[in-house]
C-alpha cells in the first residue's frame, strides 16, 4: 500500500494488494499525534480530493490559515469491514499555505427607512446573521416613518438586492440581471412604515421574511462601548445616533487569532461562544476570533446580537 500526491488541484491515494482503505490521514506532525481522517471510503482503490477539501483537513489538522507549514498525509487500511488490524502506509510530507473558507454571505440595509437612505455605500447597517442557521438574518432597530427598505448583498452595488412583491415572500435579483427589480420592503407603496422599532427577520432558504413592532421601551443604551480583547486593544464603537443609538460599530478593526468582547462604560461584558455572529450576554464570555483579517464589527444592545465581518476573506 502507497499513497501519492499527484498535481496540486487533486490528492489520490492508491491502494495495493487488496486491502481497503479505510481513510486519508493528515496531522500537522511525523507521528500523527492528533490525526484528522478525511475521506473514508470501503472497496475502492482512489481517492481524489479537491483543493478546498485539503484546505479544510489542513485546518483540522491545527495548520493556521495564512501560514506556511507542513502537513503530513498517510492512508490507513484494514482487511475486511471492521476496520480491526488498521496498518497505516507511507507518510507524505507537504508544505502548505492554507487559505480560510469563510462560508457565510453578508447582507445590508438600504432605503429611505435606514440611517443611509437610499446610497448604497454610506456605512450601511449590516443584517445580523444566526449563530446556529446561516441562512437567517435578523435586525431590530429604528425604521424612520413613511420609508421603505430593501437587502444588498454588497456595499456600493445594487444588485444584487431583495424586495418583496406580496408583503410575505422575497424575491432577487442577481448580479447580472437587474431587471425587473422586486418591490420595497415591508411592501410597495403607500404610507410606508410608520416610525419605530421593529424585527425584521429573513429567510433565505424559504425565501421568507416577517416585519414586526419591537417594544424598545425601558432598554437604556450604554454611554459609550469598546470591543476589546486578546485580539485587539481597545477600539472605541460608534453609533447610528441621532438615527438609532442601540446600533453601534467599527469600521476596519485589525483582529488577530484570539477572542473579543464588547465592554459597556459601566463595566459590563458583552460575549458569547460563536465566532463571527451571534447573541452576546453580559458575562456571556469571550467571543473568538478564529483568523486573522480586517473587520467590520457591528452589535446591537437590543438584542445583544453582533456580527464581525471579514473585509479580505
Amino acid at each position: 500500500m502507497q499513497i501519492i500526491c499527484t498535481q496540486a488541484h487533486t490528492f489520490r491515494a492508491i491502494k495495493t494488494h487488496g486491502t481497503e482503505i479505510s481513510g486519508i490521514q493528515f496531522a500537522n506532525d511525523a507521528n500523527f499525534t492528533s490525526p484528522t481522517t478525511t475521506a473514508t471510503v470501503t472497496g475502492q482503490t482512489t481517492i481524489t480530493l479537491s483543493v478546498s477539501e485539503i484546505n479544510s483537513a489542513a485546518g483540522s489538522a491545527g495548520l493556521n490559515p495564512f501560514e506556511w507549514a507542513d502537513l503530513y498525509i498517510r492512508v490507513v487500511s484494514s482487511l475486511g469491514t471492521q476496520t480491526s488490524q488498521e496498518v497505516p502506509s507511507n507518510v507524505v510530507s507537504v508544505s502548505v499555505y492554507p487559505f480560510f473558507n469563510y462560508a457565510f454571505d453578508d447582507y445590508f440595509l438600504v432605503g429611505d427607512a435606514t440611517a443611509p437612505g437610499w446610497n448604497n455605500n454610506s456605512n450601511n447597517p449590516a443584517l445580523f446573521r444566526d449563530e446556529t442557521d446561516s441562512n437567517v438574518y435578523y435586525y431590530t432597530g429604528r425604521f424612520s416613518g413613511g420609508g421603505h427598505f430593501k437587502v444588498l448583498q454588497t456595499k456600493g452595488l445594487w444588485h444584487p438586492q431583495w424586495g418583496t412583491d406580496d408583503g410575505a415572500n422575497v424575491w432577487n435579483t442577481t448580479a447580472t440581471n437587474s431587471s425587473p427589480e422586486p418591490e420595497r420592503f415591508p411592501y410597495g407603496g403607500g404610507s410606508g412604515i410608520p416610525d419605530g422599532y421593529y424585527t425584521f427577520t429573513i429567510n433565505f432558504a424559504t425565501n421568507t421574511f416577517t416585519f414586526a413592532s419591537f417594544n424598545e421601551s425601558g432598554i437604556t443604551s450604554p454611554a459609550s462601548l469598546t470591543v476589546e480583547g486578546s485580539s485587539t486593544g481597545a477600539v472605541a464603537m460608534t453609533s447610528l445616533s441621532p438615527f438609532d443609538g442601540h446600533i453601534w460599530y467599527a469600521n476596519n478593526v485589525r483582529l488577530t487569532p484570539g477572542s473579543v468582547e464588547f465592554v459597556t462604560d459601566g463595566g459590563a461584558r458583552w460575549g458569547s461562544s460563536t465566532s463571527f455572529s451571534g447573541a452576546a450576554t453580559d458575562g456571556g464570555g469571550a467571543i473568538p476570533v478564529v483568523v486573522e483579517d480586517d473587520y467590520d464589527i457591528w452589535f446591537n444592545d437590543l438584542t445583544g446580537r453582533y456580527i464581525l465581518i471579514p473585509l479580505n476573506l
